[in-house]
């Protein structure tokens, strides 16, 4: 029984004996050639020993196995490279892990195809083949279609990609071949040599892409992405998303805060369980900060030494053979190498980047990527991409501009501005300010009582040209803000932006914030020259006239009366008691002179005795006094406000002059108003400067206002801006009135579903009285308002008959009076004559009347005749 298990015993050693002599043996060595990335070379040493220890190991079957490192360290030159890895396999190794550059690693594969070694690889391969290779980074078509996925997802129709190499260009190819490229526009740049890549990305910025997909490398990610936020390209206008597979090992501190939505993806995920298992072990010295620090390749480098050792386990149970030491120049190969390769691709484990798959081809096309999405707390995952379903999004995660609820509560505008007083302007603080606190001004006002409405959120961006929109007739396409809103690269426009035609039949707007029209701008007139007849100014011609005609018949009616009333025929000499001869003071040469003197306030010692005269004087002294005292006080204001001497008084009379030029902003709405008018002035107008467009047209504003104070230059402009003008330009006025009438609203994508929101708000705010308020405030109070305010002077016109009828009424009720008392006194005093000389009544007036023709200012007295005189009489005549 003994010599029986002592022979069973010496059998199993002889059998084990052979077995380590013709089998493969248990102590592996692999070799291994890094460049100069230090955390790959360190992270294939740790899972060494992580194998070699069974402490911690991803993979399981690996008992019995124990690998040692036969490292070398290269760079970049080729042939340094090619007598490292002829040293490798001269030594003796079962597989070869790196290089990394792609040069390098060429020759490395070839040679290990030739002599039937495994090459394991960990890096990004445009061009991934089969034979010995084992490439643990994800294939490239796969990888492409993570972004196309997204892209889809996002519902991208434009959008640009910034591109570091031809292999980087290879990997996006995808993205330029999608199915429906012709209702998609895209465009690829390329960042050039480094390390500025200012310029690709002006070129992106200027070309209005708000898409922009970022693939470079990891090494240079980082500034990119600050040159990128430098040139604005990383603002909250854009959406941008990073290839890396690294973007988690990159700060991204500076751009939490700048806008921009930009999206990630990950292969690692340092939450994992078993990357924190490894990470955290202290046996191993990762020399990392946390666990978002590991870069994949390393992180591939500790997986791929993982599936060599379990291949190589499997490859162990089942063939018999040994290592060989090899040489390059020799035909000799190791002659199961390509056994090796199927067993590690048919391996399949759940390492630090993932579950680690190769499929039927030889290449890791089943894998799971984490989308991630940069918030203010840093990078969230936001979902995750695998090879069979696609993205899969987080629960409660919106897409940008696809899943947005129809409220505008939370939701985010990009509104554009233009710094035009006083709509919009840079705030003039002593503090640095930043974002929406460096404009302020009445657009900026209003967007911002909207958002308290309605809720939503708002960042301004100024049109740098100041171009408000204008179609390209012979293109068909916008320009300026107009054109930006189409394009879908801001969301609204407000400023002196005029609601038109043309403009709503490409836009939307809400309803009208403000009413106006064009009117004229121009520099205030010199007061007129002096008139030798300003004097004449107080009355019209039609007063004069009237004072002219009054003055001549008063005076008429005070000679007729004068005579006619007995009482004016007076004694020229007192000291006669019976006098022969009466006179009157009413003759043809003073009677004028009586009745001007009175008009002029002078002393002429005109006194009148009777009723009749007394009536009339009276009338025309009354009628003197309101007439002087009327010139006087209009005479006065007359003289003290001085008459402008206007070139012009509408806007029609520029169109048939050659003295004053005039013009309008270009490619604005007011030059559409000329353009489009059937009016015969407004043609000759548009012609005129249409044809000389260069030195009429301005650019803007301010230039026009510019113009208008230093040379004689009308300038054609909104009334809103002439009124807003006048206030800080004391020289320059709004001449005429409106020539149309139109308003600004704000501009809108076509058919959006929020434009009745806004206009609500609008509405709301017009009915609430806080529109004008923030026009009294931004046209009167802020920013200079009232400077140029003026007591309002009262324009003096000359007084009409109308306004002095009144008085004349007075005096031709004086004179009508007059009139009765001087007939009643002139016929009673005809009967006392009659009766006195004992004559006739009817021969008594005759004789008075045909005195009174005579115009003889002196009259004999008749005396009665005494009895004595009566009887010489009478005998005389017998």
């Amino acid at each position: 029984m003994i010599l029986n298990d002592r022979k069973i015993l010496l059998l199993y050693i002889t059998t084990a004996f052979i077995s380590h002599i013709l089998g493969f043996p248990r102590k592996i060595p692999i070799g291994g050639i890094f460049d100069s990335d230090e955390m790959i070379q360190r992270a294939f040493e740790i899972s060494i020993e992580a194998v070699n220890n069974k402490n911690i190991t991803v993979a399981e079957d690996t008992m019995g196995v124990f690998l040692t490192l036969k490292s070398e360290k290269i760079n970049k030159n080729a042939i340094r490279v090619a007598k490292r890895a002829c040293k490798l396999v001269n030594r003796g190794v079962a597989g070869i892990f790196g290089p990394q550059n792609k040069l390098t690693a060429n020759y490395v594969e070839s040679m290990c195809d030739t002599l039937d070694i495994p090459h394991i690889a960990a890096r990004w391969d445009s061009e991934s083949k089969r034979g010995n290779v084992i490439n643990l980074y994800p294939h490239p078509d796969m990888l492409s279609m993570v972004f196309h996925d997204i892209i889809k997802e996002y519902k991208w129709k434009e959008y640009a990609i910034l591109y570091d190499n031809t292999d980087n260009l290879i990997r996006m190819s995808r993205l330029l071949k999608l199915p429906n490229m012709n209702s998609i526009s895209a465009m690829a740049f390329h960042l050039g040599s480094g390390p500025n890549f200012r310029k690709a990305m002006k070129e992106v910025k200027g070309s209005d892409y708000r898409n922009i997909i970022i693939d470079c490398s990891t090494d240079i990610l980082a500034t990119i992405l600050e040159q990128a936020l430098q040139v604005g390209i990383l603002s909250e206008r854009y959406r941008v998303v990073i290839t890396s597979l690294d973007l988690q090992t990159v700060s991204l501190e500076p751009y939490k805060y700048s806008g921009v939505n930009l999206t990630g993806v990950r292969l690692i995920n340092p939450e994992s369980p078993i990357v924190q298992r490894i990470l955290q072990f202290r046996a191993f010295n990762w020399n990392l900060t946390n666990s978002s620090d590991l870069k994949v390749e390393a992180a591939l480098a500790y997986d791929a030494v993982q599936l060599f050792a379990r291949g190589y386990a499997r490859l162990y149970d089942s063939v018999k053979g040994n290592i060989k030491k090899l040489f390059c120049n020799r035909t000799e190969i190791w002659g199961h190498g390509f056994s090796l390769s199927n067993y590690i691709r048919n391996e399949q484990i759940n390492g630090l980047s993932g579950m680690i798959k190769f499929d039927t081809a030889g290449f890791r096309s089943e894998f799971h990527l984490d989308i991630l999405n940069l918030e203010k707390q840093g990078l969230r995952k936001i979902g995750r991409w695998e090879t069979n379903f696609g993205i899969k999004w987080e629960p409660g995660h919106r897409i940008p501009g696809v899943d947005d609820e129809k409220s505008l509560r939370d939701k985010h505008f990009l509104v554009l501005i233009s710094l035009t007083d006083p709509y919009g302007m840079l705030k003039e603080s002593s503090n640095m300010t930043i974002g929406n606190d460096r404009y302020e001004g009445f657009a900026i006002d209003i967007i911002h009582e909207m958002s308290k409405i309605l809720g939503f959120n708002y960042t301004f961006e100024v049109q740098v040209d100041n171009a408000y929109g204008s179609l390209n007739k012979t293109t068909g396409q916008w320009n300026g803000m107009i054109g930006k809103i189409i394009a879908g690269t801001a969301d609204l426009a407000i400023t002196d932006l005029t609601v038109t035609a043309e403009r709503q039949d490409a836009v939307d707007f809400t309803s009208l914030f403000m009413n106006l029209g064009i009117s004229v701008l121009y520099r205030k007139p010199t007061s007129a020259p002096p008139n030798l007849l300003s004097f004449l100014g107080p009355f019209s011609k039609d007063v004069w006239v009237y004072l002219i005609a009054a003055y001549i018949i008063v005076t008429m009616l005070l000679f007729v009366i004068g005579k006619l009333c007995p009482v004016e025929w007076t004694n020229p000499y007192p000291c006669i008691k019976e006098p022969e001869v009466l006179e009157t003071p009413f003759t043809l040469l003073d009677t004028p002179f009586c009745v001007i003197g009175a008009l002029l306030k002078g002393n002429t010692g005109f006194a009148p005795a009777g009723i009749s005269t007394r009536t009339l004087a009276i009338a025309w002294w009354f009628f003197n006094l309101i007439i002087g005292s009327t010139y006087v006080a209009n005479l006065a204001a007359a003289l003290a406000t001085k008459s402008a001497a206007w070139p012009f008084k509408v806007a029609e009379d520029l169109a048939y002059q050659h003295e004053i030029k005039y013009g309008a902003k270009k490619g604005g709405s007011t030059l559409s108003f000329f353009k489009d008018s059937s009016h015969e002035p407004y043609q000759i107008m548009y012609n005129y400067m249409m044809d000389h467009a260069d030195e009429v047209l301005m650019g803007k504003n301010e230039d026009g206002v510019w113009k208008v104070q230093q040379e004689n230059y009308a300038y054609l402009m909104e009334s809103s801006s002439i009124e807003y003008i006048q206030q800080r330009k004391c020289n320059v006025t709004q001449v005429g009135g409106l020539l149309d009438a139109k308003g600004y609203g704000i501009a809108m994508k076509k058919d959006i579903y929020y434009r009745t929101d806004l206009s609500g708000a609008v509405l709301k705010l017009k009915e609430n009285g806080i529109i004008n308020e923030l026009q009294h405030k931004w046209w009167r109070e802020k920013r200079g308002g009232d400077e140029c305010e003026e007591k309002v002077k009262v324009q003096v016109e000359a007084l009409n008959f109308e306004d002095v009828k009144g008085v004349f009424l007075i005096m031709t009720s004086g004179v009508m009076l007059s009139w009765l008392f001087a007939g009643w006194s002139f016929l009673w005093n005809i009967r006392n004559l009659a009766i006195q000389h004992n004559v006739f009544y009817r021969d008594q007036i005759i004789e008075e009347l045909k005195f009174l023709a005579k115009c003889n200012s002196k009259k004999i007295i008749k005396r009665r005749k005494t009895s004595l005189e009566t009887i010489k009489s009478n005998s005389t005549d017998s």
